[in-house]
């Protein structure tokens, strides 16, 4: 099965291709940037030129992944907008990403793991997951104050990209796991395990929600 995926949330994104099924695996074929500002006017003729230069069309994908928040307002809406309309032309499955479950789920501890991402404006997105062998399961993401965030890490492994919110972490006696920021290549492996278990989302439902701030920031759904 070939599956896209597309990481549009922070400043620099990326395209991946891979090759996944029919089990959890999923073979990436090739990762392909995307320039911060450009997203807009790259995202579709990148997609176009990843898909020829491995003999493939859009008629060949059959299935996405997308991360759904949290990041930038215009970069996930250009590239949750792009995954709409391929999906609904192509009546393809979507698995909806979580940046901050993908950062959870690059930490190789199990058990009680806390995922942070800066939010801005002296915030804090904060994800909080169960970690184990079937895999990772949400039970809770939502948006701290910066001075807040690490009131509920006691008994939490702390996984972030972040080397400030790790340091402040340290500096708490808490057990800290610093992790590469995912791209797309991650985004393509948690989507394709979501879609195999039957974790897909329609075309309607894909989006990512506000948090109410004036610029429209936005967040995961269930916060």
């Amino acid at each position: 099965m070939l599956l896209l995926a597309i990481d549009t949330s922070g400043k620099h994104g990326s395209i991946a291709l891979a090759r996944c099924g029919p089990d959890d695996a999923c073979e990436v074929i090739e990762v392909a940037p995307l320039l911060g500002g450009t997203f807009s006017a790259e995202l579709i003729p990148q997609i176009a030129a990843l898909l020829a230069k491995h003999g493939f069309s859009k008629a060949d994908i059959d299935a996405f992944a997308v991360v759904s928040g949290p990041g930038s307002f215009t970069g996930l809406r250009i590239g949750l907008a792009a995954i709409k309309a391929l999906a609904e032309v192509l009546a393809k499955p979507i698995a909806a990403v979580s940046l901050l479950e993908a950062v959870a789920s690059a930490v190789n501890s199990r058990g009680r793991v806390l995922a942070a991402l800066d939010g801005g404006r002296n915030e804090v997105f904060v994800g909080e997951y169960e970690v184990g062998s079937e895999g990772t399961r949400i039970i809770r993401e939502r948006l701290f104050a910066r001075s807040e965030w690490l009131e509920s890490a006691v008994d939490a492994t702390i996984a972030t990209a972040d080397n400030s919110l790790a340091e402040a972490a340290r500096a708490k006696g808490l057990h800290v796991v610093e992790v590469e920021r995912p791209g797309s290549e991650a985004i393509a492996k948690l989507g394709w395990r979501k879609i195999a278990h039957g974790e897909t989302v329609s075309t309607e439902a894909l989006e990512a929600n506000y948090t109410g701030r004036s610029e429209a920031e936005l967040f995961v759904k269930g916060s």
